[in-house]
């Protein structure tokens, strides 16, 4: 990250408490950072490019918005490979919003996931660089990538053949466009 000019900022950030007469987390704290954005900071290599913030920000809604329905067998791939301790806990955290049982046995459990990035393949496809913005790499790019990057930690050899099989591989070239533009490979 030093390569792009990031640095440590000290910023003030939400924080969890959680005492054992409340099994789950309490925020204990939502001020807001004092830091300026990320693109003001670093101007030079801004994720929010050509005052694109507004569009990200639709779009990350978007996103999140078609993996929902897609998240079960990740959910529960991501608890599987947990501590028993952390796995309950992130089981209990996130069945709040993803209601239980969370499944990776049928095919039918990752038909959701396939659809959406059929999606956000078409997204890609209607413009003329490789990133969602055209030739501007963005934050756009980092949550379609980060989000990729978690399924192939968390699921299966044959899962994640499975998924980088979709849209005739572009989702693996996307994570390696990803790392070399982050200086990551």
């Amino acid at each position: 990250m030093k390569s792009i000019g990031a640095k440590t900022v000290k910023a003030q950030m939400s924080i969890l408490s959680r005492s054992s007469a409340t099994p789950t987390p309490e925020p204990s704290s939502l001020t807001p950072s004092k830091s300026p954005p990320t693109s003001k900071r670093h101007p030079e290599k801004a994720i929010f490019p050509n005052n694109s913030e507004p569009f990200i920000r639709e779009l990350n809604s978007t996103f999140a918005s078609l993996l929902l329905p897609a998240i079960k067998p990740l959910f529960a791939r991501t608890a599987e490979i947990l501590s028993p301790v952390s796995g309950k806990f992130f089981t209990e955290a996130r069945s709040v919003y993803v209601p239980l049982p969370w499944g990776v046995e049928h095919d039918e459990d990752w038909d959701p996931l396939e659809k959406m990035y059929n999606t956000v393949y078409e997204w890609y496809q209607k413009t003329e660089g490789k990133w969602i913005m055209g030739d501007a790499f963005s934050y756009a790019d980092i949550t379609v990538a980060s989000s990729l990057l978690w399924y192939k930690r968390v699921v299966k050899e044959d899962e994640w053949a499975r998924i980088s099989s979709w849209n005739g591989g572009k989702w693996v070239q996307l994570l390696a466009d990803v790392e070399q533009e982050c200086n990551l490979a």
